[in-house]
């Protein structure tokens, strides 16, 4: 038996309910062409159209996203990064990390984030700079949610369907 990951496609509607809206398992394998197939069933059973796509980084999705919602918002989540932060730098840093960073991924505006890491790249660029450029790549597909108030942020802070 093999171990094969199940890719869940969660939507929250304007109201701010959750429904699940599809369920593929993967095969480890799973590119831009594929990720255009399953939007592409998504569109067929009536979704018409995407505000903002959370994901774990699936390589081949944000420019299947961009072919099928064009106007769609890709936005790589905070945990995919924090898992990959804490990968990279010592248990005995993790808490203070984990704050610094924070004060990134919670900042109330794009020039807050920005300053925010800044400061965290003085803090531990030398030490952990793996961290920074994990940071650093994600940060065009991490930051969109910024423009979006509090209330939105909440429902995309996470694909986690219990949040």
């Amino acid at each position: 038996m093999a171990n094969r990951p199940i890719h869940v496609a969660v939507g929250v509607n304007l109201l701010g309910d959750r429904e699940v809206l599809g369920l593929w398992a993967g095969t480890g394998g799973e590119g831009a062409k594929h990720w255009l197939s399953v939007l592409a069933q998504l569109q067929a059973r009536g979704v018409q159209d995407v505000l903002i796509l959370c994901c774990d980084g699936l390589k081949g999705l944000p420019d299947a996203v961009g072919e099928v919602w064009p106007q769609a918002t890709v936005r790589t989540r905070v945990a995919h990064l924090m898992r990959g932060t804490l990968r990279y730098s010592s248990k005995q840093h993790w808490g203070a990390i984990s704050a610094a960073l924070k004060q990134v991924y919670q900042a109330p505006s794009l020039s807050a984030a920005e300053a925010a890491f800044e400061a965290f790249t003085d803090a531990w660029g030398t030490k952990y700079p793996a961290v920074i450029k994990l940071w650093q790549s994600a940060w065009g597909a991490f930051t969109p949610f910024l423009a979006f108030p509090t209330e939105i942020r909440r429902l995309i802070y996470t694909t986690n369907a219990r949040a």
